[in-house]
């Protein structure tokens, strides 16, 4: 038994007392007790079973099998309940899937059915509940575990008049309606559901809001065409986090060779985009054109070159013809995708319809025709070709007035399987070959404008059928599915929803088609030609291959980890190069590990075996070598404790780990190497020390090995010991340090034994050449350490800072480098050490801290302050290892800068173009004015010009300009700041009352693509367009050449209406500007220095 209850799609069954169907006629019980689900249905069968003697049932049994839509049913009744609930208390009865392990594997059956139980007397009398469900292997029976209370089955109830069980009989009747699943999903559950077992494809995962990404991803994949042209870019020798093309090629490698979900990270990183812009949901048709653009300049010189233009690129004509007289004005211009509005248009063809809709001009509206002055004329667009893969966009986000917002239009709207494209076409097009388009994908959106869910249903190819590509998951869909449930409007074909159903069929109203994807049909076998082998680049093939090897390697690596532990070997060797405490830096939290000679161990590995690798891999024989086990003492220190026992066959190298290293997860281990193989044991009564030298002169420490001394012999003993080490002359004088742990480092008594200092087994002395005193307050008039003792506390407060040039990249110059500081230093010491390593002078350099997170800038250090390190390096949540610090260097005093404010100013002119930069540096008390004053000295102003200079920003939004008044101090202006000057034309300054003076500003094709500096200018009355335009192209200093190909638009901000394109012989001045009204001027950005779209951040790929 396994899943009895009643599920969320089961219906509480309800006492029946309206409308009187019996039981017995089928057809009238069917219609009120089983809605149509819109599934078309294999069969339908009755079933009854009479039960007698209820009381004496037992408390579980079957009834008879019986047939229904080629599979064997029966009723599972427990006629006291099968649940917590007190015994006889209700009645449990299900539809049980009668031969589950007899039927093929993998089999399901989708049935929808009715439950009753009624009197054997009068079948009006009843109690009934219905449901649906996938019958499986893991769920082959489901019903309803308190289908009703016994008493009320035994009980009269209000309007009867006679129980339901009479004289302890009844009826169970099934009502059993099997229904088709063409696409083999109906009501799946997707446990263990598998994608390209199913449909060949897989998905793609989603990183948090990028399904709107993914629908158009699986859209270009699916693109066989578009698929071939991205794998001809070269990439061989590129990056997949910063080339977008590779990361493309790599994500579509793997939708064609997966079996799992593919990720996309490596693409949105090579975009440039952090993890957040993951989160954002951004719009589907920016972020395409966005991608088009990128590829499409990544295939410039290469055999792609062109691919895209020739699969989304049609052309259209954009006319105004007079009526009465022979003047024809036209413009003809690229489209890769058309937008098509959906409020009022009930169908694609009608949304077509409306898009080449002749508008007339005529009374007060007429057209100014050159030559021929005001004319009636007929105002249009005609399509000249359509490209083979055609995007079509439908405008379901549009402004609404009354609520003075974006909304979602969720209204109805059809589109077909096929479409003829010819009507709309000019006559002048090539009609020879049909403009017949196939229906190959629909992009869906699922929820209101403030978010929800983007799907993809496409059809591959002519053979394969329809698929939905839902972010992870790939399944079969129908063609009701395709067109039905993605038109939006009321719910589906108006039947009113059944019970279980409501939830689902009024989030339908939300879910909607909002991209069409089109093939001409004459196009598709080249579009969607299959792909083979050898269209897949061999470079990347190999590579991910490789990539994919190393994955399952890591992977089985992973998997096996718990049977291995890792071994690290400290040797003499090593110990000579550490500077630190103990024989090896393990866990420091400002430092990184020493770099050991590493094994992976198998656990049950023996010691033998074990060491004769080691052995093997320092090219010792086995019998010179001993290994001794590193603890963790109490003290915090590491140190060698105890040899490891020779003589023990079945010690395993994790008995070592636990009996004698607890509290590691690793082993850790000293090789003592035995000078004389014939002696291996140590003296009786000796202890192993190691000895390190601590060199004053060139501030370092370092290990000279061990020694053997006895534990009764003195400590001055030692002192030959090492002068015969380092060969120096005997009787040098030493100064001996025990290290006892950290931040305690003690001078020896030297007349006092070993046992006497408690000295044991892998203590570590650290030894330094007497110095007289002027030696060492020499060093330490250096700030150098003179004594062991110094340098421990040094060592303990060590920390390695990268540095980093703040607005560069690393060059010779600028170089990135690291210095090595103690916490306790403050910013002076940092900025003195910082200016010797650049040779530049500390005052003249500027330090940023940074975010751990991601190292991006956080806050500028206050010289004067004069922190330290410790106080810079403020903890985050995050820890690093490491801190960096960004730099500047800078051509002012960092003193001045502390009281002064540093602005730059982008010099525009008169004539609104970006002529220079020019830096200033003044006391932050200094007012915009004198700003302009300094800015004076540095430019050239119109002679007979105005002679007047007017501070600025620029607008988020790229449209307007934000002046600073005069009497505003330059210390109160917000960091950071991008700040403009113009020179403010006569023109403005004498404008009279009439004028009116409005805002400018330069995009590129779409409003959100703002570039250049906007500027403003004077609107003079009853002034036809033609003639302002003289003046704005006076004002902007523009050539004739490139003047006429500007475009200019009056773009409403506030109600987000489409840019309105003005004709010669418009007067701009009649529209009533509200505040944020503006004129765009449209034409190519060739600055390359683009802004932000407004309100929703722009999408930016940079890779």
């Amino acid at each position: 038994m396994d899943i009895l209850d009643e599920k969320l799609n089961g219906v509480p069954s309800m006492e029946i007392i309206d409308e009187i169907v019996s039981v017995r006629d089928h057809d009238a019980f069917a219609a009120k007790y089983m809605p149509d689900l819109g599934h078309d249905v294999k069969d339908l069968k009755v079933y009854t079973w009479r039960l007698t003697q209820w009381k004496k049932l037992e408390k579980k049994l079957t009834s008879p099998e019986f047939e229904c839509g080629g599979h064997r049913w029966r009723i599972l009744l427990f006629p006291f309940g099968n649940s917590n609930a007190p015994p006889n208390d209700t009645v449990s009865v299900y539809l049980d899937y009668a031969e589950p392990k007899k039927s093929p594997e993998g089999w399901h059956a989708c049935a929808q059915f009715a439950l009753v139980i009624s009197n054997i007397h009068d079948p009006t009398i009843y109690t009934v509940s219905h449901a649906h469900h996938r019958f499986i292997a893991e769920e082959c029976d489901w019903g309803f575990t308190r289908f009703s209370e016994l008493r009320k089955l035994f009980s009269v109830q209000e309007g009867h008049t006679r129980p339901t069980v009479e004289d302890e009989s009844a009826e169970i009747t099934v009502y059993v309606r099997v229904l088709e699943d063409p696409t083999g999903v109906l009501w799946h559950n997707f446990v263990n559901y598998d994608s390209k077992k199913e449909t060949g494809f897989v998905g793609l995962k989603n990183q948090g809001a990028t399904c709107y990404m993914n629908s158009l991803l699986q859209s270009f994949f699916c693109t066989n065409y578009f698929r071939r042209a991205v794998y001809q870019i070269p990439t061989e020798d590129e990056l997949p986090t910063e080339s977008v093309a590779l990361a493309l090629q790599r994500v579509f490698y793997h939708l064609q060779t997966s079996d799992q979900p593919v990720g996309t990270t490596e693409l949105t990183k090579s975009f440039g985009w952090k993890s957040l812009d993951s989160f954002l949901q951004h719009d589907v048709q920016e972020f395409n054109r966005v991608l088009q653009d990128k590829l499409e300049s990544k295939m410039k010189g290469t055999v792609a070159e062109g691919a895209i233009a020739k699969l989304f690129v049609g052309k259209m004509k954009s006319y105004i013809k007079c009526v009465n007289v022979d003047y024809v004005s036209t413009r003809i211009e690229e489209f890769n995708d058309i937008q098509l509005n959906v409020k009022g248009m009930k169908n694609l063809y009608e949304s077509f319809q409306d898009y080449v809709a002749v508008e007339t001009l005529d009374g007060e509206n007429k057209y100014h025709a050159e030559g021929f002055g005001l004319q009636d004329a007929k105002k249009g667009i005609i399509f000249q070709s359509f490209p083979p893969v055609l995007h079509l966009q439908l405008k379901r986000f549009e402004y609404d007035v009354q609520r003075d917002a974006m909304v979602k239009i969720n209204d109805r709207h059809e589109f077909p399987f096929e479409i003829d494209l010819a009507e709309f076409l000019d006559e002048s097009a090539d009609k020879s070959v049909g403009w017949v388009y196939k229906l190959h994908g629909v992009l869906v959106h699922s929820g209101d404008l403030h978010g929800g869910h983007y799907f993809a249903l496409i059809k591959p190819d002519r053979d394969t059928r329809w698929l939905k590509f839902d972010d992870d998951r790939v399944t079969p869909v129908t063609d009701r599915e395709v067109l039905e449930e993605n038109y939006g409007g009321e719910a589906l074909n108006g039947i009113q929803p059944p019970m279980q159903r409501n939830q689902v069929r009024a989030m339908k109203r939300f879910t909607n088609a909002y991209m069409l994807v089109y093939v001409r049909e004459s196009a598709v076998d080249e579009v969607l030609a299959p792909f083979r082998e050898e269209d897949t680049p061999p470079h990347l093939k190999r590579r991910l291959d490789e990539e994919r090897l190393q994955v399952e390697a890591k992977k089985r690596e992973r998997e096996e980890q718990h049977l291995f532990l890792t071994a690290k070997v400290i040797t003499d060797e090593t110990f000579s190069h550490h500077d630190g405490f103990d024989l090896a830096t393990f866990d420091e939290k400002h430092w990184s590990p020493s770099d050991l000679p590493s094994f992976r161990v198998l656990k049950q590995e023996t010691y033998s075996t074990f060491k004769s690798r080691v052995a093997s891999h320092f090219n010792y024989p086995e019998n010179k070598i001993r290994l001794w086990v590193l603890v963790n003492r109490q003290n915090k220190t590491v140190r060698p404790d105890t040899p490891i026992p020779e003589n023990e066959p079945n010690l395993t190298v994790e008995l070592i780990r636990n009996n004698m290293a607890a509290r590691q997860n690793d082993l850790r281990l000293y090789l003592d190497v035995i000078p004389d193989p014939a002696k291996p044991d140590p003296p009786p009564g000796a202890i192993m020390i190691f000895i390190k030298h601590f060199v004053a002169s060139k501030q370092t420490l370092y290990g000279v090995g061990k020694v053997y001394v006895q534990r009764n012999s003195k400590v001055q003993d030692l002192v030959p010991l090492i002068n015969e080490r380092m060969r120096w002359a005997p009787g040098t004088p030493l100064k001996l340090y025990e290290e006892i742990k950290p931040q305690m480092i003690e001078l020896m008594k030297q007349k006092s034994t070993f046992a006497q200092s408690e000295i044991q087994d892998g203590d570590i002395i650290c030894f330094q050449v007497e110095q007289s005193e002027k030696e060492a307050q020499d060093l330490e008039s250096q700030g150098l350490y003179s004594n062991p003792i110094q340098f421990y506390d040094f060592l303990q407060n060590r920390v390695l800072i990268i540095f980093r040039p703040k607005y560069d990249e690393p060059d010779h110059d600028h170089p990135e480098f690291h210095l090595v500081l103690s916490k306790k230093n403050n910013y002076e010491k940092m900025a003195t050490k910082a200016g010797e390593y650049l040779k530049h002078d500390p005052v003249m350099l500027r330090f940023t801290t940074t975010h751990a997170a991601n190292g991006t800038p956080k806050s500028i250090l206050k010289r004067s302050l004069n922190q330290s390190i410790a106080e810079i390096m403020v903890p985050g949540y995050i820890s690093p290892t490491t801190t960096v610090i960004l730099y500047e260097k800078l051509d002012v005093s960092i003193v001045e800068l502390e009281t002064k404010r540093s602005l730059k100013i982008v010099w525009t002119g008169v004539h609104n173009r970006e002529e220079a930069t020019h830096p200033f540096l003044l006391p932050k008390t200094s007012m915009v004015h004198e700003l302009s004053e300094q800015l004076a000295k540095h430019v050239t102003l119109t002679p007979g010009g105005s002679g007047k200079i007017r501070v600025f920003e620029v607008s988020k939004d790229g449209k307007t300009q934000k002046e600073f008044t005069n009497s505003e101090m330059i210390g109160n202006i917000p960091e950071p700041v991008e700040l403009f000057a113009e020179e403010i034309p006569r023109e403005e300054l004498e404008a009279d009352e009439a004028d009116k003076i409005i805002s400018v500003f330069h995009f590129s094709k779409e409003v959100s693509r703002t570039h250049g500096v906007p500027f403003r200018f004077v609107v003079k009355p009853n002034e036809k367009f033609i003639e302002t335009k003289k003046r704005l192209q006076e004002r902007i200093g523009v050539s004739d050449k490139d003047f006429a190909k500007y475009r200019f638009a009056l773009i409403q901000v506030a109600t987000f209406k489409q840019p309105s394109y003005i004709e010669d012989d418009d007067t701009i001045y009649d529209h009533k500007f509200a505040p944020e009204d503006v004129l765009g001027l449209d034409h190519v950005d060739k600055s390359g220095k683009a802004r932000a779209g407004t309100g929703e951040k722009a999408i930016v790929i940079r890779g």
